[in-house]
C-alpha cells in the first residue's frame, strides 16, 4: 500500500472511531434513563446533544483551526463534567475520556496540555461530588484520562513522522525528476550546439556559395534558366537555415511552431512556385506543443512534397478543419504530372509524422488520389483543451 492510501485509510479509521463513540454515547444516556424532574433530564438531553455536537464538529475535515478544535475538545469535556454531576449513572465521564483522545491526538502539545488540564480538573470535580469514595474516583478518573491521553499522543506523533516521511518520499521523488530533467536538457542543449554548428553553418556557407554562382552567371551571360534554378536552390537554402533554427530552438525548449504558423508555410510554398489555397472549418483553439508541431510539421512536410514532385502545373490546398473532439490537417495536390509517389528517398518525413501523430493518439494517412496525392492528419483533442 502506498503512503497516500495508508494515510487515508488512518484517517477513515479514526473518523469511524469518532462516531461510534459518539453513537455509544448516545445509546448509553437513553439506556440509562433520564434523572427525575423535567428541569435536570431538559439539561441532561442539553448536555449530551451540545458534547456530542462539539466532538462533531471535530470530526468535520472543514475544522482545522487549532484554537477552535481546541475550544471544541475542551466544551466536549466540560459538557462531560457537567453531565456527570447531573447524572452519575449516565455516560458524561466518557464524553471527558473522548475530549482527552482528541486533544492528545491532534493538537499541538502546549495548548493541549493546558487544555487537558482543564477537562481533567472539571471532570475530576465532577467525580469527587458524585463518587463515594471521592479521593479514589477522581484517581482513577486522572489515570485514565492521563492514559488515553499519552496513547493518543504517541498516535498523533506516529501519524507526524509517517507524514514527514512520506514528505521526504515526495521531495526525493520531485529531486530525482528535476535530475533527470536536468540530464535531458543538458544532452538536448548539445544536440542543438551540434546542430547549430554542423547544418546551420554549412547551409549559410551554401547560400553565400550560391549567390557568388547566381552573380557569375549573370556576369558571363549564362542561360537565364539556370540563374532561376540557382536563384530556387538559394531561397531553399535559406528555408533550410529558417528550419535549422527552428529545430535549434525546440531542442533548447523554446515555443514550437503550431497551427498558427500555418499560413506561413502556405506563404513560403506560394513563393516557392506552387499555388496553394488555405482553408479553415470551425474555431481554432490551443493544443499542446507536441500535437501543435504535429500539426505544423504534417503541413510542412506535404508541401514540401508536393513542391518536389507534384510537377509543373501543380496546385495544392491546406485544410484544417477543427471539430469537438479532434483536429485534421489535409493537404492535397492535383492537376501536375507528378514524377514519384510515396516516402522521400531518406526514408524520413511522412515516416517520422506518422510517428508523431501514433504518440499523439492520432494517425496519419498518405496515398495517391486522383488526380495527385492526399496527406490527412487526423488528432484528438484532450477534454482539457476544448475550452
Amino acid at each position: 500500500m502506498n503512503p497516500t492510501a495508508a494515510a487515508t485509510r488512518l484517517h477513515r479509521l479514526v473518523l469511524l472511531g469518532g462516531w461510534a463513540t459518539a453513537a455509544a454515547v448516545a445509546i448509553a444516556t437513553v439506556a440509562a434513563g433520564l434523572p427525575d424532574g423535567t428541569a435536570a433530564s431538559t439539561a441532561v438531553i442539553a448536555l449530551t446533544v451540545t458534547g456530542l455536537a462539539l466532538w462533531g464538529l471535530c470530526l468535520s475535515r472543514r475544522v482545522a483551526a487549532v484554537p477552535v478544535l481546541v475550544a471544541a475538545l475542551v466544551g466536549t469535556g466540560l459538557a462531560g463534567a457537567a453531565l456527570d454531576v447531573l447524572h452519575p449513572s449516565g455516560p458524561g465521564v466518557v464524553l471527558a475520556y473522548m475530549a482527552m483522545t482528541g486533544l492528545g491526538f491532534g493538537i499541538p502539545r502546549r495548548p493541549s496540555l493546558a487544555a487537558a488540564a482543564i477537562v481533567v480538573a472539571a471532570a475530576g470535580w465532577a467525580e469527587a461530588r458524585t463518587a463515594a469514595n471521592g479521593v479514589a474516583a477522581v484517581l482513577s478518573l486522572a489515570a485514565g484520562a492521563g492514559f488515553l491521553y499519552l496513547a493518543a499522543a504517541f498516535a498523533g506523533v506516529s501519524r507526524e513522522a509517517h507524514d514527514h516521511s512520506r514528505a521526504l518520499l515526495e521531495q526525493e521523488a520531485a529531486t530525482r525528476e528535476a535530475r533527470e530533467e536536468a540530464a535531458v536538457l543538458a544532452e538536448r542543449g548539445r544536440l542543438a550546439r551540434e546542430l547549430h554548428d554542423v547544418l546551420a553553418h554549412t547551409l549559410s556557407g551554401l547560400a553565400v556559395q550560391l549567390e557568388g554562382a547566381r552573380l557569375l552567371a549573370e556576369r558571363t551571360g549564362a542561360d537565364p534558366r539556370l540563374a532561376d534554378q540557382v536563384t530556387n536552390a538559394q531561397r531553399l537554402a535559406r528555408d533550410g537555415m529558417v528550419n535549422a533554427r527552428r529545430a535549434v530552438a525546440t531542442l533548447r525548449g523554446e515555443a514550437l511552431p503550431g497551427p498558427a504558423q500555418v499560413p506561413a508555410l502556405v506563404e513560403q510554398a506560394r513563393l516557392g512556385g506552387l499555388p496553394v489555397a488555405l482553408r479553415v472549418h470551425g474555431d481554432p483553439r490551443p493544443l499542446p506543443s507536441e500535437a501543435g508541431l504535429a500539426v505544423y510539421r504534417t503541413v510542412q512536410e506535404a508541401l514540401t512534397n508536393a513542391g518536389k514532385h507534384a510537377g509543373d502545373n501543380a496546385t495544392a490546398t491546406v485544410a484544417l478543419t477543427w471539430a469537438e473532439t479532434e483536429v485534421t490537417a489535409e493537404v492535397t495536390d492535383a492537376g501536375g504530372d507528378r514524377v514519384a509517389a510515396g516516402l522521400p528517398s531518406g526514408g524520413y518525413g511522412l515516416a517520422g509524422l506518422a510517428e508523431r501523430a501514433a504518440l499523439g493518439g492520432g494517425r496519419l494517412d498518405a496515398g495517391p488520389t486522383d488526380d495527385g496525392w492526399r496527406v490527412t492528419l487526423v488528432l484528438p483533442i484532450a477534454l482539457e483543451d476544448r475550452t
